[in-house]
């Protein structure tokens, strides 16, 4: 299966290593670094790379590059969703999962992926059971540990690991028992310059905080669950139930935990919540050019957009901007030919806008296409897709625990064509 990974950041340095069968040398990841060139961005590095003796499989999160490397064929999919799993269990133990943070609790991280690991082959990848096993770094256990040369391995086996519900362990106890459900959605889109939809698609995730005594029995129901489509579950959800009731049925894990990841792709369902009108105007044989654009609400059934930030890559033949925005705060780099303009929050009544001229390079034709423009934005407690939760009952347990649902939309790749 797994034979090694490899952390490589984004200056393309190799920082950590781990070797579960043999050892593979470095120089494996040449590879790696040749697709990497021949890739525009980050993202677009393919997620497979065969070579003569090994395949190369990778994940890009928080700016690390994480290669697996195997020998033999496996199911790709299978050891991605294990590369996953690693960056949340490292999210988990640490808070953050960044260069320096790994470097800093280096033995924890390796004696972490020895657990999830045997021979090659996932063992333990649920975070209540890794956390019995390795017991998180805190400062006093640094200290401690400095001192009395121990390590954070715990001393007996994990509850979780010898009953049917691996996932939780035993005995858990809160004084305050309560149980929080977010609901994030990410809107991919490409909206031509007319404003009309060329492609458009909701990812959503389910994302869990359960602080529950006991073992208890969840149900959480849907007012609309047919909207959900190629929906993949955590491991506690009953898929019979969800089958025949689409009632999703579990005992959750103790804490944080991701309960179900979905995709909404009919485009008849997928309102776009934002628009753009823009004017690019680049002039022949002149070297003056106009810009202006504005970003306003659409469908937010009355929800205020916040955190929008719109960025273009303007063509080469643009030297400077000179714009005026009505609010927030712009940039234009003169080397990269990125305009970047922090909106913040969309007043309905005011709208944004962005408006000015652009010096042109002397004597340079027009540009063969006009740049187009991408957008980040936040909206708070709204689902774009109109996913509902109805109801979230508990059995198993006498107490009544707090219940929470929360909603939120945010951009993806959105992109508008000028």
């Amino acid at each position: 299966m797994i034979h090694s990974l490899f952390l490589i950041n984004s200056s393309g340095d190799i920082f950590l290593e781990k070797h579960w069968k043999s050892v593979v040398s470095r120089s494996v990841c040449d590879y790696f670094f040749e697709a990497q060139e021949r890739a525009t961005e980050a993202e677009n590095v393919p997620p497979v790379i065969p070579t003569p003796h090994h395949y190369l499989l990778s994940v890009y999160r928080h700016k690390i590059f994480f290669v697996a490397v195997i020998q033999t064929e496996v199911p790709p999919l299978f050891v991605i969703e294990f590369l996953h799993r690693v960056v949340d269990t490292f999210q988990d133990y640490f808070g953050v999962c960044s260069e320096p943070v790994i470097k800093d609790n280096v033995v924890v991280v390796y004696e972490v992926l020895e657990e999830m690991l045997d021979n090659g082959f996932p063992l333990a990848t649920e975070s209540n059971i890794l956390k019995e096993l390795i017991k998180p770094p805190t400062i006093l256990r640094t200290v401690v540990n400095t001192i009395t040369g121990s390590t954070n391995v715990g001393d007996q086996l994990p509850t979780g690991q010898l009953s049917v519900v691996p996932w939780r362990r035993t005995g858990v106890k809160y004084t305050n028992n309560e149980a929080y459900f977010d609901v994030i959605e990410e809107i991919d889109a490409i909206i031509d310059k007319s404003g009309s939809t060329i492609t458009a698609e909701i990812q959503g995730v389910i994302d869990a905080c359960v602080k529950l005594t006991g073992m208890p029995d969840l149900t959480l129901s849907f007012m609309n669950p047919r909207l959900l489509d190629d929906v993949s579950f955590h491991p506690c959800v009953r898929f019979k139930r969800w089958e025949s009731e689409r009632i999703l049925s579990f005992i959750p894990p103790d804490g944080n935990f991701r309960l179900l990841s979905y995709h909404v792709s009919a485009q008849n369902l997928v309102a776009i919540p934002v628009y753009v009108k823009h004017s690019i105007n680049f002039r022949d044989s002149s070297s003056l050019g106009r810009f202006e654009i504005t970003v306003g609400p659409k469908q937010t059934m009355g929800k205020a957009i916040e955190g929008v930030i719109v960025t273009s890559q303007m063509p080469k033949g643009v030297l400077n901007m000179s714009l005026t925005p009505s609010q927030g705060m712009h940039t234009f780099d003169p080397v990269t030919k990125m305009l970047s303009w922090d909106v913040g929050k969309i007043n309905p009544q005011k709208l944004p806008s962005l408006k000015g001229t652009m010096s042109l390079q002397a004597g340079a034709s027009k540009p063969d296409e006009n740049p187009t423009i991408n957008l980040q934005f936040k909206i708070q407690q709204l689902a774009i897709s109109g996913l509902k939760v109805n109801r979230l009952d508990m059995y198993g347990e006498k107490y009544k625990p707090f219940k929470g649902i929360k909603y939120m939309t945010k951009a993806g790749k959105f992109q508008v064509r000028t």
